[in-house]
């Protein structure tokens, strides 16, 4: 499935923040605000920075291997974690819950970045193995975001009455029976029945949804390596210990973020404000916010109060019960894990560029920055059909009255623009300007007031004459705004919406094969690839 993908500048299409595309400019504004530039120098100093930081490698390995235990991966994946243990290993990570079924589109694309990243630094590193990984936030609780999947333009949502952190729920009938109505759409496709195999093997009823998403992920990109680690663990969490009770006794984190945050609002919209304590209790079936009053530290949706040293013996006797929240779960990431570059969405990067103060109060190193890749897909057809209409990929990204007026001046045979008339308008007045000057000055106020009302009524003019004729491009009319509808459903970018299921069903490996290669491991713009 060759493939080439055609990159426009990401601030072109609208949909990425200006503390993103400032973050990728390297605005001077936003230097301040990170480690490392993200760039191969960036990464040779992160690689520097990590080596003097001690990694529970060991550890690492050790909880790795017991969560590989019961599942068949392959001989890469083994290898890369075995090389855990050596020095000279590194990870590339990306993060994300356990959507299930994988979510939006945007799930797979951070995966295969990782893997790129990591391919592309082994050859000009050699020296050095580094091994791609998904880190799994398995702790969210938030179900009305990963309890569902978009397919065909279909809403199929998990029905289910389970609480607490996602990736502990069970799979139950409510989710098993979405493999059902996943399989009436795929079902018919070339490898919908490979897709819906994995997709049964995965999600048994009664498995862990973490362990559900660890076989599913491990499926789908084993042969290239990467490694998928569950956070959610005793012996991992007791590594994070000193920096929990760090945050116990001195709430260190959110006054780092203090003078970040102001900082950083001067120029741009700040993400994540945070809490006095950025920590969660985190038992059976329930996530709390944990808060402190004085001395005493509650829980109050569980009724649950503890002295200061009684925290401390909770948190020395279970420390798997104490979970970061999303101002110190990377500083966790970041202490397990010999981590050289972090890949994350928009949004992301935006509130890692407030966490540096929090990684040097943590005393832990901080990696490169490194926006995703991200992928507008087009099938043959609407390939066709974008070609028909006369734009270009590009184009795109315009609203649809925008492409429908630029239409209609292109192909009604009468004239429709005014631009000519609106720039002989302003010559005249430029012209008046210079007769009423040579009489009385006093009179320039009147003309450029004569001007402003001509101009308008002008431009008014042409908007009528592009309203009426638009009425005779009324095919043309739906056919772009099915189009946008399609590429851009509910106005958002189709990454952040779509599913993989039908792209998998249609063309099996080869399409994650061909996301792969057009993948950049630095990237220069977002991608557009016509199927």
């Amino acid at each position: 499935m060759d493939q080439t993908a055609n990159y426009l500048p990401y601030e072109s299409t609208g949909y990425f923040s200006k503390i993103v595309t400032g973050y990728l400019s390297q605005s001077p504004l936003l230097q301040p605000f990170y480690q490392h530039a993200p760039t191969p120098d960036g990464i040779r100093d992160a690689i520097t920075a990590r080596k003097a930081f001690h990694t529970p490698r060991a550890l690492l390995v050790e909880v790795l291997q017991q969560q590989y235990a019961s599942i068949t991966t392959s001989e890469k994946v083994t290898a890369n974690i075995r090389s855990l243990a050596s020095e000279n290993t590194f990870t590339i990570t990306t993060a994300h819950q356990p959507n299930i079924f994988t979510g939006p589109l945007y799930f797979i694309y951070k995966i295969l970045h990782t893997m790129k990243l990591a391919d592309e630094l082994g050859k000009l590193w050699p020296e050095y193995t580094f091994v791609p990984v998904y880190y799994m936030g398995s702790e969210d609780a938030d179900l009305d975001e990963l309890g569902y999947v978009n397919l065909g333009g279909q809403k199929l949502v998990w029905e289910t009455k389970q609480t607490g952190a996602v990736g502990r729920m069970k799979v139950d009938k409510g989710l098993t029976k979405l493999i059902h109505a996943i399989q009436g759409q795929a079902g018919v496709l070339p490898f919908g029945n490979e897709l819906i195999g994995l997709f049964t093997q995965a999600y048994t009823e009664g498995k862990p949804i973490q362990q559900a998403t660890l076989e599913l992920v491990n499926a789908l990109f084993a042969d290239r390596g990467l490694v998928v680690l569950i956070p959610d663990n005793a012996k991992l969490k007791k590594a994070f210990q000193p920096i929990v009770e760090k945050e116990l006794l001195e709430g260190f984190s959110h006054k780092a973020m203090a003078d970040t945050i102001a900082e950083l609002g001067r120029h741009y919209k700040v993400q994540a404000g945070g809490r006095e304590i950025n920590l969660f209790y985190l038992i059976d079936h329930k996530r709390e916010r944990i808060e402190q009053e004085k001395n005493v530290y509650e829980v109050k949706t569980l009724g649950l109060r503890f002295s200061k040293e009684e925290i401390l013996q909770e948190l020395a006797e279970h420390p798997e019960r104490f979970s970061g929240n999303v101002i110190l779960r990377g500083a966790f990431q970041e202490t397990v894990l010999p981590n050289i570059a972090f890949i994350g969405g928009g949004g992301e990067l935006a509130y890692w560029l407030e966490l540096k103060k929090v990684f040097a109060g943590a005393e832990i190193p901080y990696p490169v920055l490194l926006l995703r890749n991200s992928f507008l897909l087009l099938t043959k057809e609407q390939s066709a059909k974008l070609k028909k209409l006369g734009f270009a990929e590009s184009d795109l990204f315009s609203d649809p009255l925008t492409l429908l007026n630029a239409l209609v001046k292109r192909e009604s045979e009468h004239q429709v623009s005014l631009s000519k008339e609106l720039l002989q308008a302003k010559d005249y007045y430029a012209q008046l300007q210079t007769i009423t000057g040579a009489i009385d000055k006093t009179l320039s106020e009147h003309v450029i007031s004569l001007e402003k009302k001509a101009l308008q009524k002008l431009t008014e003019l042409e908007k009528k004459l592009l309203r009426a004729e638009r009425k005779k491009y009324e095919v043309q009319q739906q056919q772009i705004k099915k189009l946008k509808q399609d590429l851009f459903p509910a106005n958002s970018l189709q990454e952040r919406v779509d599913n993989f299921s039908l792209y998998y069903a249609a063309h099996g490996q080869a399409w994650l094969n061909m996301i792969y290669e057009v993948s950049q491991a630095f990237p220069s713009g977002f991608g557009i690839i016509s199927l």
